[in-house]
């Protein structure tokens, strides 16, 4: 089930915020945590059980870090079981079969194939149960005394399928109470209602454009054509994880939670650093937190800073998904990141146009990367990109999608934001608002090609 569904719109979400809202407040809590189980087993029915023993064993050991506080082994020991664990299940869903492949073919020797499905949402709710433990054994938090509250910070169904990533610290005390009012109520309606027309009316229309380029083949379209590919995907992407995270973040506030903004117009850096600070924030914010500085960061000279964010970027495109372009990806971004803090940022602070130009060009082309698993596939793109290939197949692609790639590139920026928080409360935006859900709907009726590209990963 998704957001962006008749089912979730019209079905779950109506009759779930009734049952919620309905339930006397000390029981909310249980009644998020059945209603988003039953959320997570619509899609996944047989890897529930996954995600109740990640409940349980990371319960007990939190509670066991607790107990064993005055043992540095003891307590130790637990964080270590809680690292295997959540990482050991990690790793066999999701990579376990990707090694192999590497062993295979190191060794020149054919091993069994190992082809798991992987697990709705296991990249983003491992990540998170994980900062709870470490923080518990930080000493940042307390253990939580309640596997209630536990499985409902887990499996709350606003960010388990794909994020943003929530840090138990930052809703620990909105698990014990928060705040319930009609005003936050109807701002979460509209926020849900904004992030599904970006997903409905911009993602998944601009993802046709994609989609053509990919049957036509990346020899044999035209270079301009293959940079207005550059631009659909680097849109689509934007707004297919934009959309999602936006409405989570509002069905969040209708439920009382304040969950955390996982983008800032990242389209608008002037560097692949700060872009990295306004993509995925709550995922840059993770590996800062819980790898980058445990690693030592900066702080143990410029040679071990480098080898620090190396492998944070390594790691950082092996989490996207199981497969060497992700890995490319990964330290494509680390190259560029490390050229800045040597030289480049100093010389892209000095003109906003340039900068602009550069980072819009990195990240697009990083995309390329992201997006084509295949090798040859991307040969094949950047060959078409820099060949000066002729054609007018571009002119096909300007006269359909032309305006949609013009309505992304506006709304990609903070233009339409300033309009509309003048506007929100008055019968005006509201307006806006109420239009954009009945037209996303529309399409919804309409049309079946409604992925989650970020569901992959």
């Amino acid at each position: 089930m998704v957001f962006s569904s008749l089912l979730f719109i019209f079905r779950f979400m109506i009759i779930f915020y009734l049952i919620y809202y309905i339930a006397p407040i000390h029981l909310r809590n249980l009644i998020l945590l059945i209603g988003s189980l039953f959320f997570y087993t619509w899609g996944e029915p047989r890897y529930l059980i996954l995600i109740l023993l990640s409940i349980f064993i990371n319960f007990c050991l939190g509670k066991g870090i607790e107990k064993y506080w005055e043992s540095k082994k003891k307590k130790l020991a637990c964080l270590i079981g809680a690292v295997f664990y959540n990482i050991g299940m990690l790793f066999l869903f999701k990579y376990a079969g990707f090694f192999i492949d590497i062993i295979s073919l190191a060794t020149g020797r054919q091993l069994p194939k190992l082809e798991l499905d992987l697990p709705l949402g296991i990249s983003f709710y491992t990540f998170q149960i994980l900062s709870y433990v470490i923080d518990v054994y930080k000493g940042s938090i307390q253990a939580e005394t309640s596997i209630i509250r536990l499985g409902t910070y887990l499996c709350m169904f606003p960010q388990l399928i794909a994020g943003p990533i929530v840090i138990y610290k930052d809703v620990e005390t909105q698990m014990r109470k928060r705040r319930y009012c009609m005003e936050d109520f109807e701002e979460g309606l509209k926020v849900f209602s904004i992030g599904l027309a970006s997903k409905v009316l911009l993602a998944n229309q601009i993802g046709y454009l994609w989609s053509e380029l990919e049957q036509a083949g990346y020899q044999g379209i035209s270079t301009f054509a293959a940079w207005i590919g550059v631009l659909a995907y680097t849109l689509q992407i934007y707004f297919d994880f934009f959309g999602y995270s936006k409405m989570a973040v509002g069905l969040g506030r209708m439920l009382g939670f304040q969950l955390p903004q996982n983008f800032d117009y990242p389209y608008i850096s002037r560097s692949a650093t700060e872009f990295w600070r306004r993509w995925h924030i709550t995922l840059g914010a993770w590996f800062r937190e819980y790898l980058y500085i445990p690693l030592g960061g900066n702080r143990k000279g410029r040679t071990r800073t480098y080898l620090n964010l190396f492998i944070v970027w390594s790691v950082t495109g092996l989490w996207h998904g199981a497969s060497w372009n992700f890995v490319l990806w990964g330290i494509y971004f680390y190259i560029f990141i490390s050229l800045e803090k040597l030289y480049l940022k100093k010389w892209l602070d000095k003109s906003q146009i340039i900068a602009r130009v550069y980072a819009l060009l990195i990240i697009g082309l990083g995309w390329i990367i992201f997006a084509l698993t295949d090798f040859k596939d991307m040969k094949n793109y950047f060959s078409t990109l820099f060949s000066l290939t002729g054609g007018s197949d571009w002119l096909y692609y300007i006269r359909n999608y032309g305006l949609l790639l013009v309505m992304g590139i506006i709304f990609s920026t903070p233009i339409m934001r300033k309009w509309y928080e003048k506007q929100k409360d008055k019968w005006v935006g509201i307006l806006a608002v109420f239009l954009l859900f009945w037209a996303s709907i529309y399409f919804l009726v309409d049309t079946a090609y409604n992925p989650f590209l970020y569901f992959r990963f």
